[in-house]
């Protein structure tokens, strides 16, 4: 017997009986409505709207729009859209937070994060306009399981914190209303990573870490460390190239480098542990007395070589095996005044009991750096772009972005702008294009995101909030 059939009996007065129906079917409708809404609202959230001006909505295929407001849950698959004028600030569950601008449509194409799960992934898919992004726990614990896709390029997250937009004519008619003048997109790093292979980090002069990946930076400052059975090739901007191998810590003491003079460049690199090969470059060949290397149990001055360094403790503490196979060197123990010069074929061996030739190189199973191809062009040239060409632009205001097209991949790190043209080239646009520099869409971290809006309203200026 039905439920129906057992309210409404045959027995009962007909009018009872269809007193009794019409509410019966009424709460069938009723709890097929709460059963049906239930499942959105059971629907797996992945973030929520931290922060909305405007009109803007969010909608999953098949069913309505949804009002952009605070509070709102985000789900994976959710097409957000602003209007002209309108922004809204989301939140991820593993930290990622993100402005999407005006005029922007940007889809959660795929969304996964438990904490310390290793399979943790975020997809998303930048249709039309732009936003800014302060990435989490995705990208940081993991290199590659953060991207967006556009139609140009794909976005490769390695922990960071960046803009990007798709420009037609609205970017070119954005940077005109500034009246600044445009300044260098100059690259920061000394060095940048290639040919790695196992886990490499790097520690900030405040002991903060971070993992590095192929066409990650070194800044100067930094120590860079490779786990065991580790390696790899840094390329600095004067040319020079370093091949670190396993359980190394290596770091870049002083590095200045302008190519416009290279003879008042710096290049001071410290040996902490382990192995590395070296290949000097520009500097060097300019003044080679502004660059040195540092061991536990020596200092190298060079002229212009390529040397080895293997040091690790030998029982009676640390030890350094020294040989050049370019060039020559001036090899000085610790505590001594007297200089040891090396020619290519020849080495030293110095540790705090003994002093004594090599007659042999120790790291020939770690390739020369010097045989190792680098595409200097991807990691460090530069190139005009106007700031009205179509395409999207990408600005890293701290961490490493990959931008790959179906032909090139560029690397930025921290303070580089790049760009992919519809063409599928890439390039580091030779000054920093106006609309990203003076960008007043408020950070998706800021305090107070309605006063940031105001501001932009009103047409005044921040204070450089790319940086």
């Amino acid at each position: 017997m039905s439920s129906i059939e057992s309210i409404a009996h045959p027995s009962m007065p007909k009018s009872i009986r269809t007193q009794a129906k019409a509410p019966s079917l009424k709460a069938l409708a009723v709890g097929a409505a709460l059963l049906l809404l239930g499942g959105v609202a059971l629907a797996q959230a992945v973030g929520e709207v931290d922060f909305a001006r405007g009109v803007g909505f969010a909608q999953t295929d098949g069913q309505l729009p949804r009002t952009l407001g605070k509070g709102l849950a985000l789900k994976e698959g959710d097409k957000l859209s602003t209007a002209d004028g309108s922004l809204a600030v989301i939140k991820m569950q593993d930290g990622t937070r993100m402005t999407v601008r005006p005029n922007s449509e940007i889809v959660i194409q795929q969304y996964k994060f438990k904490e310390a799960d290793p399979d943790n992934s975020m997809v998303m898919q930048l249709l039309r306009g732009g936003f800014r992004a302060i990435t989490g726990l995705i990208s940081k614990n993991s290199p590659s399981a953060a991207r967006v896709v556009t139609k140009t390029a794909t976005i490769g997250i390695r922990g960071t914190d960046f803009d990007a937009r798709i420009c037609t004519t609205d970017c070119k008619a954005e940077s005109e209303k500034v009246s600044e003048k445009h300044r260098q997109n100059a690259v920061l790093a000394s060095a940048k990573v290639v040919n790695s292979q196992g886990d490499i980090s790097a520690l900030d002069g405040a002991g903060a870490r971070r993992k590095v990946v192929d066409g990650g930076s070194v800044y100067p400052g930094e120590t860079l460390e490779t786990s065991v059975g580790a390696k790899a090739v840094l390329a600095f901007r004067d040319d020079s190239r370093m091949t670190l191998g396993g359980a190394t810590r290596f770091r870049v003491d002083s590095f200045v480098y302008d190519d416009q003079n290279p003879k008042e460049g710096r290049f001071l690199v410290s040996l902490l542990k382990g192995s590395m090969r070296a290949l000097t470059g520009l500097i060097s060949k300019a003044n080679n007395r502004n660059v040195g290397f540092t061991t536990a149990t020596a200092t190298i001055g060079i002229r212009g070589t390529g040397l080895d360094l293997d040091c690790n403790d030998d029982g009676t503490g640390e030890a350094c095996s020294i040989y050049t196979w370019l060039g020559s060197i001036e090899v000085t123990p610790l505590g001594q005044t007297d200089i040891r010069v090396l020619e290519a074929g020849q080495g030293l061996f110095v540790s705090p009991s003994a002093i004594r030739p090599l007659v042999a190189p120790t790291l020939q199973n770690l390739q020369r750096p010097d045989g190792v191809s680098v595409d200097t062009k991807q990691l460090f040239s530069a190139s005009a772009v106007d700031d009205g060409k179509e395409g999207l632009f990408v600005f890293v205001r701290d961490g490493h972005i990959e931008v790959t097209t179906a032909s090139e991949t560029l690397h930025l790190g921290r303070g580089e702008a790049g760009f992919a043209g519809l063409d599928g080239l890439t390039a580091r646009p030779t000054l920093m294009p106006l609309f990203l520099e003076f960008d007043r869409t408020p950070m998706p971290n800021s305090r107070n995101p309605l006063a940031a809006t105001v501001l932009e309203t009103s047409g005044a200026h921040a204070l450089n909030i790319c940086k």
